[in-house]
Formats: C-alpha cells, structure tokens, sequence
C-alpha cells in the first residue's frame, strides 16, 4: 500500500471521488501543510492557517498505479485556477499534491508536464513533500455520504 496526500479544492467532493477509484483502500480529509497545529475547520476558514483542504488516499499500487490516481485527479480539477475550485475559495481551496515517499516526486512532476505540454498552460497545483496533516472532524469525515445533496464542485456522477 501507497499513501499520498491530494488538494483539490472542497475535500468533500474529493474524498468521494477518490473513494469511488478502484484501487483506493482508505481515505480521510483533513488539513495539511499548514503553519497551526491541530487547526479547526472554523480555524483554517477563518484564520489564514496556511492549511489546504487534503484527501490522505491510500491505494494499492498494484491495482491503481500512482500515475494513473494522479491523471486522475488532474481531470477532476481545476489545475490551473490559483486557490479556487468551483464556488471555493481561499488558500484552504489550493490545489496540490503532498508525498511522503521522494519518488512520488518524479511521478508528479511528469504528469504536470504532460499536462501543460498538452495545454500549453502552467499548472497551478504545487507538488511538494508532506509537512504535516492533521485529519477534519469527524463530521466531514465521508461527508457526501452522509449528505448525499451536499455542494461538491466535481460534477461527476458517484
């Protein structure tokens, strides 16, 4: 098993539709790379924590390579908006991917280059090591599971 740590704007529609990849065994939302320990949802809306709104995704490589989970994820966002996803923003609504494992580093930056390759834009999502994740309260938690008419800027049928 694989872990990685996904931005892509509101976690809610993010953890569903990561939830619904096959290969994806586990996930939680919760805020990362942010300068406040332990932040409340009302802190990083609030606040200006440095927090982004992150998908934890662990997956089994055996079944979903991570070049495929990241593809994607890049067509499921914005990749070009900067701290904007749908109706969201702020930078909690930055896009990004957060590894924990170095060689995760190559993978990413060679699907960003494809993209804008194919674009011919610059990618806004950053790529940079996990600094540190802190999970969302539990009420976020499978959000739209529980709310299935939530908001979710991700207009893909679950």
């Amino acid at each position: 098993m694989k872990t990685i740590y996904l931005a892509g704007g509101c976690f809610w529609g993010m953890q569903r539709f990561l939830d619904s990849a096959k290969g994806v065994k586990e996930t939680a939302v919760g805020y990362a790379n942010g300068r406040t320990e332990n932040p409340t949802y009302e802190q990083v809306k609030h606040e200006n924590t440095g927090h982004a709104e992150t998908v934890k995704v662990v997956y089994d490589e055996n079944v979903l390579t991570e070049k495929a989970l990241l593809h994607r994820f890049l067509q499921v966002i914005d990749p070009f908006s900067v701290n904007k996803q749908g109706e969201d923003e702020g930078e909690q609504y930055r896009t990004g991917i957060y590894f924990v494992d170095e060689s995760d580093l190559q993978i990413a930056k060679e699907e960003i280059a494809l993209l804008e390759k194919e674009t011919g834009k610059k990618c806004a999502v950053e790529v940079c090591p996990l600094e540190n994740f802190y999970l969302a309260e539990e009420y976020h938690q499978k959000y739209l599971v529980k709310n299935p008419t939530g908001y979710c800027h991700i207009f893909t049928k679950f």
